[in-house]
């Protein structure tokens, strides 16, 4: 560590670069953001925010059961939990008995309830208290090592998952003629986003997490004009923010996970302050997002919806031929 910490004393010679736990949280931010950013835009897709927030507060009964069991590492218990948990959902929201929502809501509150219960049965839940803010200015050298195989292994996921993920997040029912297992797909994407808010809850916070997660995507989903932007500006967004927060918090004094945060949300309000009305290029665009076929003329849709998901990259092409599809059924 001394070697890349003597690179970055060259490379930002500012006071808050001068301490070697700042250095640290340098590189923490620059391994989780891109991770966030990365599966905030597929969360966004899906509209599964409130299941990463209900992730998030599972981490509480992940740490008692490890409390119950001895176990020195958290992080064993909880992210095993964590994964018992996305499957049950998935599972549960699987047989459609209600809502997706309502059931993400009764894992959600079931899940912060059983752990503050158990870990305050003994009255030790003080102990414990950090996790939900988090700090990012503990992260130790062997953490970021770990970060590192966090962020490969996502980025090599998503480069053997992202076509089909995408196709089945926009298309289910496309994507099962193309013969995607959709379900297969949906339980990975789970898996993986418990995985990722798991290990990175210590240093960012049970009560911010999903935030971070999710804001990025959508002020990106906001300015982008294709799909290749959309996940670029995500990643960028989410850096920016986790840089920029990290930079204000040391001079504010105040919380690292907070300021980030906020960060994120500047970049996501000035959109629903300047851009409320739009026209017909908003209401097109998220017409062809969304592939809502009921809110344009099909001459007017076709044009509009062409020009749109070429700019998307070659990956719609999926997509496009399904507005074909769609065309010639309307037509008759």
């Amino acid at each position: 560590m001394d070697g890349i910490y003597s690179f970055l004393n060259l490379l930002l010679p500012f006071e808050w670069a001068e301490f070697d736990f700042m250095k640290n949280a340098l590189l923490a931010v620059l391994m989780i953001t891109p991770l966030f950013g990365l599966t905030g835009t597929m969360i966004v897709n899906n509209k599964m925010s409130f299941f990463s927030d209900a992730l998030g507060h599972s981490a509480l009964t992940g740490i008692a059961i490890g409390v119950m069991m001895g176990i020195d590492n958290y992080l064993i218990s909880m992210l095993g939990f964590a994964l018992l948990f996305a499957v049950a959902i998935s599972g549960v929201m699987s047989s459609q008995t209600s809502s997706s929502d309502t059931i993400i809501g009764v894992f959600s509150a079931t899940g912060v309830a059983l752990g503050v219960v158990l870990l305050s049965a003994n009255g030790g839940f003080s102990k414990y208290s950090n996790y939900l803010i988090g700090d990012i200015l503990a992260v130790s050298p062997d953490e970021l090592l770990l970060l590192l195989f966090v962020l490969l292994g996502a980025a090599a996921f998503w480069a053997a998952a992202f076509n089909p993920l995408m196709l089945a997040s926009l298309n289910p029912d496309l994507a099962a003629s193309k013969g995607i297992s959709v379900k297969r797909y949906q339980n990975l994407f789970m898996i993986v986003v418990a995985f990722i808010v798991t290990v990175s809850i210590k240093w960012v916070g049970i009560l911010i997490i999903n935030a971070l997660l999710v804001l990025p995507a959508a002020a990106a989903r906001n300015v982008s004009g294709g799909m290749r932007s959309y996940h670029g500006l995500s990643i960028l967004f989410s850096l920016f923010s986790g840089v920029s927060g990290l930079i204000l918090s040391y001079y504010l004094g105040t919380s690292a996970g907070g300021t980030i945060c906020l960060v994120a949300a500047a970049l996501f309000f000035p959109y629903l302050c300047g851009k409320s009305d739009q026209g017909q290029g908003l209401t097109a665009r998220k017409a062809c997002y969304s592939l809502d076929f009921k809110n344009l003329e099909m001459s007017v849709f076709l044009e509009r919806a062409a020009a749109e998901f070429f700019r998307r990259g070659p990956f719609c092409f999926f997509i496009y031929w399904k507005i074909i599809f769609m065309a010639g059924r309307r037509s008759h």
